[in-house]
């Protein structure tokens, strides 16, 4: 089967990383980017991103929001470790669950507002 594209490789939110004037005044930052970065999965071929995994797959997981060591494809269901599959080494993979959490745990009050 090969390599995976380079794009399906594991990225760090401290390795260099470009920001358009545009993704910055829309208030992107290199955590935001690297979970929503697609990736392949190994079992069905399929690209789906940390935030999808999350928002999808695993919606139901009591684990979901804490601190979970995994990544789930919301397509096949397969699950791989965050350390290695989104993200080089476990310290990103701390630093990018705590912003994934961060993010749904607190959606409800920053999105949901009319």
């Amino acid at each position: 089967m090969g390599n995976p594209p380079a794009y399906s490789q594991p990225i760090s939110p401290r390795a260099p990383m470009w920001l358009t004037p545009e993704e910055q005044a829309a208030g992107i930052n290199r955590e935001l980017k690297v979970a929503a970065h697609r990736f392949l999965c190994p079992v069905c071929g399929k690209e789906f991103s940390l935030f999808q995994s999350r928002a999808v797959a695993c919606k139901y997981c009591p684990q979901a929001n804490k601190n979970c060591p995994n990544v789930r494809c919301p397509y096949c269901d397969s699950e791989f470790p965050l350390s290695g599959f989104v993200v080089p080494d476990k310290q990103d993979a701390v630093h990018m669950n705590q912003y994934a959490d961060n993010v749904f745990n607190n959606f409800g009050d920053t999105y949901n507002r009319r």
